[in-house]
């Protein structure tokens, strides 16, 4: 397994690490701050560096096949030469990349606030966000943006936590996906708290205050099928109009 930094601290941009294995499926290291795609969240990208003065691309980051397994992947065509197991490098994520999905990643959390539905839809990037609700009423684009920043402005902090499985079983309304299920199996369920605002189960990067959140509208609101309306966030500086 290896040892996932970023599930206690976001803020952190790169560590030393050991090399344990390198395969056609990537790179496999005893601990990174790089957070593997899921739960709706993109993977981060950045650098291996090694102490020979090499520096290696990581292009994305996934999860393996075994629990707990995250397999950094290389650029194409990249030189392995001494990135051997055993060996040590520092990790260091984009962290330009990485700050985009923490503050859209928390803005979904602000707008599950303002749309209180299940979601069964989620991405999370760069440069955009959108969450998929179950519903059939119409959502007015103007006031999700208007209620997303009163939020930021209220700087509410945020915060994660753990509990138990059988907290969870005992509140099943803190679950608010229908596609992504909390992964069970080590006794404890990661949540993520928006003070006075939201509280659910997730396993992303988040920033620590909705202030971080800064300027994100919606930019569209689309009926995506009989039960589902489609909310997409994205930067008012990149916002079209």
């Amino acid at each position: 397994m290896t040892e996932e930094l970023f599930r206690e601290d976001a803020t952190l941009r790169e560590c030393r690490a050991r090399v344990l294995a390198v395969d056609g499926q990537g790179v496999r290291l005893d601990r990174t701050v790089f957070y593997p795609q899921g739960g709706g969240q993109a993977g981060d990208a950045g650098v291996l560096l090694l102490d020979n003065g090499r520096i290696l691309p990581v292009v994305d980051t996934r999860k393996g096949e075994a629990p707990g397994e995250i397999l950094h992947l290389l650029a194409e065509g990249t030189d392995l030469a001494g990135l051997v197991p055993g060996s040590e490098l520092t990790a260091r994520i984009d962290a330009v990349r990485r700050y985009a999905h923490m503050r859209f990643h928390t803005a979904t959390h602000l707008l599950c606030a303002l749309v209180p539905q299940a979601v069964n839809g989620c991405s999370i990037t760069a440069t955009y966000a959108r969450l998929d609700f179950h519903m059939n009423e119409p959502l007015d684009k103007q006031l999700l943006s208007d209620g997303i920043a009163r939020l930021v402005a209220e700087a509410h902090p945020v915060r994660h936590r753990w509990i138990s499985e059988a907290d969870l079983d005992a509140n099943p309304q803190l679950v608010r996906s229908m596609s992504v299920m909390p992964p069970r199996g080590q006794g404890r369920i990661r949540v993520l708290e928006i003070e006075g605002v939201d509280l659910q189960p997730c396993g992303g990067t988040h920033v620590a205050n909705t202030a971080e959140v800064g300027a994100v509208v919606v930019t569209k609101v689309e009926k995506k099928s009989a039960m589902t309306r489609r909310v997409v966030l994205g930067f008012s500086e990149s916002a079209p109009g």
